[in-house]
């Protein structure tokens, strides 16, 4: 019986593949297939049996779901709130030669958590989800372009292609920023729900240095740091 796979299998069974540094045939021969055969799953040409989708996720020791493309956990696991670390909680508290990523990273997180505390006090899904995706695509870009400068990479690690991520994500990034415009300012999109009360939004720098102590100061700085990258001269 022929096993209709999603878009994802052929890429993460080519990524398997090159992250183990085999070649098709070597990897082929394992799987006691032929290398053409091998050659029209990773493109997508052919779909595959159930028993032979079982057999890869032996081989490369997965889970089904993760090579269908169903979760991003290698073994399976659906994701929780529960199952996110702190981001405080890793080796990342580590200092590694410069302190400026230390420096920078809390700039950004503590004004994160102004954000999202704005935004859990407007209780509006759509909006979070919104800014949510625009925050989530931005760190996609930028580590995507420092994960392509080394050739060595395997590039079955992401599902769009090299030559179109950039467009495809600064044309994601203007839509959702029109879209938080949008919700943010009381406007109707259709299938969303805009911010009724955009009093909820009123706020100072003495307002948020009251609600805010710990955080307010990195959020100036994020501020003062961004305007300068954008040339603003304050004139």
């Amino acid at each position: 019986m022929k096993f209709a796979v999603n878009d994802s299998f052929p890429r993460i069974i080519t990524l398997l593949r090159n992250e183990r540094k085999l070649t098709q045939k070597q990897a082929a021969d394992a799987l006691n297939i032929s290398q053409a055969l091998l050659s029209h799953y990773e493109r997508g040409a052919r779909e595959c049996g159930l028993d032979f989708l079982i057999k890869v996720a032996d081989f490369y020791g997965v889970s089904c779901d993760y090579l269908l493309g169903r979760t991003s956990d290698r073994n399976g696991a659906r994701l929780t709130v529960n199952d996110i670390p702190e981001p405080d909680t890793s080796s990342d508290k580590l200092l590694r030669g410069s302190t400026v990523p230390i420096l920078n990273k809390k700039l950004i997180a503590n004004s994160l958590n102004i954000l999202f505390d704005l935004l859990q006090r407007l209780d509006n899904s759509d909006l979070t989800t919104q800014i949510s995706l625009y925050q989530m695509i931005s760190v996609y870009k930028v580590f995507r372009i420092l994960y392509s400068a080394n050739p060595d990479n395997p590039s079955g690690f992401f599902s769009v292609s090299e030559n179109y991520f950039r467009g495809f994500s600064d044309a994601a990034l203007s839509i959702i920023e029109d879209n938080i415009s949008a919700l943010a300012s009381g406007k109707r999109i259709d299938g969303m729900k805009s911010v009724s009360d955009v009093e909820e939004l009123r706020m100072s720098f003495e307002s948020l240095n009251t609600e805010y102590p710990l955080f307010a100061s990195s959020l100036m700085n994020l501020i003062r740091s961004a305007e300068k990258a954008m040339n603003f001269n304050g004139k």
